[in-house]
């Protein structure tokens, strides 16, 4: 066993980013009371550093400040200093990412704050070289001596601020949605197209799925080739770029570049979540092998990477290996002509092993300008013994770098990213009808339920080796739900639309603020912090709030509950406004205003072959449908009375209204496509 000189109060946390700092001679402490406490006791002020585990500069702060024992002799002298994982909080770090911002200083990670011994902050910033953090904490230090009644008075406005900017501003003159607006808001987006490689103008480059799902359902819904076009054109050099993981399936965080080449290496679960689930629904509109390969190759990356033997999904592996970034997934050009033998030349072709693919130090980043098919019509090559070659190249380059020092994985649990994962399972189940991808989807859902969810009704956010610590937030709630209607579609069982129903009345009860019909990011089991944050903002992950009115709007056509439907359209008018000045910052909202604008269809298929149809009716893509079923004799309203043994009927509604049933589903898609 390892012997460590320095052991601090970090070493009983689960946070694999937690741990990784458990052995350095500063004395952190995790967030909670005895720290506060500490702080409050000692009248020290309290250095609260937030970070992640596959964050590049927190790795090198830590190497550089955090592990060096003169600065942790400086640190634990005047200091109280505590850890934050910002994945598992993030309701911390918006604190204090408000608080940095206020102080109009950039934002980022590692993000280092100084806060009086109350925990209201005085001073921040992110990553500092070493001697700039010595100076800086000496600074900040002796002036809180020297000026303890004006260091208070400038915490105190500051708090009054971030909690001023907490409050969600209510909309007072609204008007209704309607289509003109809506083109108008993509038409100016549309300027920041990139029209050679997809996505937006510049680098770096983020896929960013939201906005991509937006514009895929807003190309269907009012038939705009061009923006259709947009969207495979962005997924299509996605799909070849190095920013996806050509050999072993899996997307990086972002492009460095506007090519989508050179990635920043680390995989985060939930980019590789929406990902699948964003290139499931592609391939059921575009039906492009290139997608199908991408969804079933990525789903075995999380398979055998991210997932553990209990069908707990991971949070993420690291761009570094060996203290090198991407060093685990480029090759040289000596190791792949050995490998590959000879077959180098064709390979090298494909895989651009030239000045294209050619990155530093004599490494190349696997990245291609053709799809297989093409390829292999272009060399006069059999298409199906081309895809079998890349099948083969593919396992030796993976068998050859599982004998390299991989990434560090963060092997927590967060309710939110394994719900998006489960979602995104089944809609890869949907578009390509492997009923493998439901099982691993049902697994997780399982464990969340199992592991996560008490009798008392409080649905934790965190999960690692049998521990939970954290009260789940609303993005935790808001995404589950999502994830249990989804498995409710898929499956028919009525167990998840249940367990639903009973997570939304405690979300309602937990988080909903009457005074502005919106949601707050923490509930009444959370800790009460400065101030309570309203999440509105769409990101790489959309906004809790946005999830939860697509879950009133499902939920209220499901039951045919018409208050679930009218909260959904008033938080969604609330937004309105706010997508047509930044549609990008808003998009799954955007998606919200296009269902509610235009028709949208309950399909009920009621029969004891109900699964087989809705696999069936599921192939499509039909953003603007819900559809439903049951294998026996249900009460719910769109079932009532419906059932019959001896066939199998599927109602087409629109607002509980239906036409006379039909059993072909051909039949049903005529009704409500969009041709």
């Amino acid at each position: 066993m390892e012997n460590h000189p320095y052991t601090n109060a970090l070493i009983n946390e689960t946070s694999p980013y937690l741990l990784q700092h458990a052995h350095n001679p500063v004395n952190w402490y995790p967030w909670g009371e005895e720290a506060l406490d500490k702080a409050a006791k000692e009248n020290k002020l309290i250095i609260i550093s937030i970070g992640y585990s596959s964050c590049h500069w927190c790795h090198v702060m830590e190497h550089e400040s955090f592990e060096d024992s003169v600065v942790a002799q400086l640190m634990n002298e005047h200091f109280i200093c505590i850890k934050v994982d910002r994945e598992e909080r993030p309701d911390i770090d918006h604190i204090f990412m408000t608080a940095v911002h206020m102080m109009n200083q950039q934002g980022g990670w590692p993000l280092n704050c100084i806060a009086l011994p109350d925990g209201k902050p005085i001073w921040g910033g992110t990553y500092f070289p070493k001697v700039q953090w010595m100076d800086a904490l000496a600074q900040v230090n002796a002036y809180y001596t020297e000026n303890p009644e004006k260091t208070r008075q400038y915490a105190m406005d500051l708090a009054k601020g971030i909690r001023e900017n907490s409050i969600f501003q209510v909309e007072t003159q609204l008007k209704s949605p309607d289509h003109k607006d809506i083109h108008q808001a993509v038409k100016k987006w549309s300027g920041q197209f990139d029209r050679n490689y997809g996505g937006q103008k510049g680098a770096p480059k983020f896929p960013i799925p939201t906005n991509l799902e937006f514009l895929l359902h807003y190309g269907y819904q009012y038939k705009d080739q061009k923006i259709l076009n947009h969207v495979e054109l962005t997924l299509t050099s996605m799909a070849r770029g190095g920013i996806y993981d050509q050999a072993g399936g899996g997307f990086a965080r972002y492009s460095v570049d506007p090519i989508w080449k050179v990635p920043h290496f680390e995989k985060m679960l939930y980019d590789n979540a929406q990902l699948i689930r964003l290139y499931s629904r592609a391939y059921q509109l575009f039906k492009n092998d290139t997608y199908r390969q991408v969804v079933e190759q990525s789903i075995e990356f999380i398979k055998r990477e991210m997932r553990s033997q209990k069908g707990a999904f991971y949070s993420a592996l690291d761009a570094d290996s060996e203290g090198e970034e991407g060093k685990y997934y480029v090759w040289s050009k000596e190791e792949l002509e050995l490998l590959l033998e000879g077959d180098f030349d064709l390979f090298s072709e494909y895989y651009n092993i030239n000045a294209t693919g050619l990155w530093e130090n004599n490494r190349y980043i696997l990245y291609r300008t053709s799809d297989p098919e093409a390829f292999a019509v272009e060399r006069g090559l059999d298409q199906e013994w081309f895809l079998q070659k890349i099948g083969i190249w593919n396992t030796l380059l993976l068998q050859s770098r599982s004998k390299r020092i991989s990434p560090g994985l963060d092997d927590k649990s967060l309710t939110s990213w394994s719900s998006m994962m489960i979602s995104a399972l089944i809609q890869a189940y949907h578009a390509l009808g492997d009923s493998n991808y439901l099982e691993l989807a049902t697994t997780s859902a399982l464990l969340i339920r199992e592991k996560l969810w008490t009798e008392e009704k409080i649905l934790y956010r965190n999960y690692k080796e049998g521990r939970r610590s954290i009260p789940a937030f609303h993005i935790d709630y808001a995404l589950y739900i999502e994830a249990c209607l989804d498995l409710y579609s898929s499956t028919l069982e009525q167990e998840w639309l249940d367990l639903a129903i009973e997570l939304t009345e405690v979300t309602m009860k937990q988080f909903y603020d009457p005074g502005t019909e919106m949601f707050n990011y923490s509930g009444e089991k959370s800790e009460i912090l400065i101030a309570n944050n309203v999440e509105i903002q769409d990101n790489v992950i959309p906004s809790s709030n946005s999830v939860m009115a697509h879950n009133l709007f499902r939920l209220g056509h499901i039951l045919v509950k018409k208050e679930y439907i009218a909260h959904a359209g008033t938080m969604m008018n609330q937004m309105k406004g706010r997508f047509e000045q930044y549609p990008t910052g808003f998009s799954n909202w955007g998606k919200l205003i296009i269902t509610q604008l235009n028709p949208y269809y309950e399909v009920a298929v009621v029969g004891s072959s109900a699964k087989s149809v809705v696999e069936s009716l599921s192939l499509d893509y039909i953003p603007h449908s819900l559809v439903v079923g049951c294998i026996s004799d249900n009460n719910l309203p769109l079932f009532q009375n419906r059932f019959e043994s001896d066939k199998t009927r599927i109602f087409v509604c629109q607002g509980n209204v239906c036409q006379l049933p039909v059993e072909d589903p051909e039949d049903a898609k005529r009704i409500y496509h969009i041709k």
